[in-house]
């Protein structure tokens, strides 16, 4: 069985335009005498590896600690994609995980450098997916992201987003991607990893 961390470390991590950026302060150091080493921090719940809600896109959406654990759970399809995602990209692509292994379709990762289209966006929501895994800070072009998020988050599909799947083939894995339990909250960071089990899938 081989493992998989796809997350970013948090302090080095991608931040989208205009966000916060995470930072750490030292608040207690063995080095300086003291008992102990005590660290805080402080975050935007939409820096480096998050997942989003439907609340950040939708004033009566579900918040975090609403989202089932199901979609950040489970069988998942890697599939590779450079470039826009057509509407016929999207159906090609739930064909090939389908094919591959039927509730690995329900979990859908984009490896690359990929857009995702207002036309693909239809295709997985119609589809009835739980959850649309993304390398890039924000599913949808960066400079207008409103229509694909409202697209995919009305249909309650859970975004992953500011993933690392470079050293990940195309394929079959399972998902861990639970988020932080943040009440009330419209994201949350979360530590995502896959594991290899093709012998059992």
């Amino acid at each position: 069985m081989k493992l998989y961390d796809i997350s970013q470390e948090v302090f080095s991590c991608a931040v989208y335009p205009g966000d916060p950026a995470p930072k750490r302060e030292a608040l207690c150091r063995m080095e300086n005498g003291e008992l102990y080493n005590l660290t805080a921090f402080q975050m935007c719940a939409h820096n480096g590896t998050h997942l989003d809600a439907p609340f950040h896109f939708f004033r009566d959406g579900k918040t975090v600690e609403q989202i089932s654990l199901d979609a950040c759970i489970g069988p998942c399809f890697v599939a590779e994609h450079t470039g826009e995602l057509t509407e016929a990209d999207a159906l090609a692509i739930l064909l090939q995980a389908k094919q591959a292994y039927p509730d690995a379709a329900r979990r859908i990762l984009l490896k690359g450098e990929s857009l995702v289209t207002e036309a693909a966006s239809r295709i997985f929501s119609d589809a009835a997916i739980l959850l649309l895994g993304v390398e890039s800070q924000s599913v949808g072009p960066e400079d207008a992201p409103m229509a694909v998020h409202q697209i995919l988050l009305a249909a309650e599909v859970v975004l992953l987003e500011g993933l690392r799947l470079a050293e990940v083939p195309e394929g079959v894995y399972l998902l861990s991607a639970a988020p932080l339990n943040l009440g009330g909250c419209d994201g949350a960071p979360c530590r995502a990893v896959l594991m290899d089990l093709p012998r059992i899938l």
